[in-house]
């Protein structure tokens, strides 16, 4: 199965941000292309049947005369949810990386786990074990 909406991040230095969502995350490597001076022109990564689109960001041009960061804009301008089996220790992993957890694993009142955190530049990410598709 593949996923109709894929969510786009630009990073200020994203070879790190992808090796870090790599391995604080989980997230696979599908496809990468580099560009000139380390830039990430553009990269697929794959989180089970899930992916995230991402680069480095661009001062000017195509992409980044609309899409900013969280160190240019101060905060975050959304946040992404991401499914996963063992909330615990997928928080533990990511903690252990450099998250920043902002809500610990909690139960929530509709159903489901999850917990909240941030990632090297900012972004708002949440991990549950919660499915809005079952609902």
């Amino acid at each position: 199965m593949t996923s109709a909406v894929i969510p786009t991040l630009r990073y200020h230095d994203a070879p790190k941000a992808i090796d870090w969502l790599v391995e604080a995350f989980g997230f696979e490597r599908q496809f990468v292309v580099e560009g000139a001076g380390g830039r990430i022109d553009h990269a697929q990564l794959t989180f089970g049947d899930g992916m995230l689109m991402c680069g480095s960001h661009d001062d000017g041009g195509d992409y980044g005369d609309f899409v900013s960061t969280v160190r240019l804009t101060g905060a975050p301008t959304g946040g992404f949810y991401v499914r996963v089996d063992d909330v615990n220790a997928h928080a533990e992993r990511a903690q252990q990386a450099g998250a920043e957890i902002v809500q610990p694993p909690e139960d929530q009142d509709y159903g489901g786990r999850r917990y909240t955190c941030r990632d090297i530049e900012g972004n708002v990410w949440t991990f549950g074990d919660y499915d809005p598709w079952a609902t």
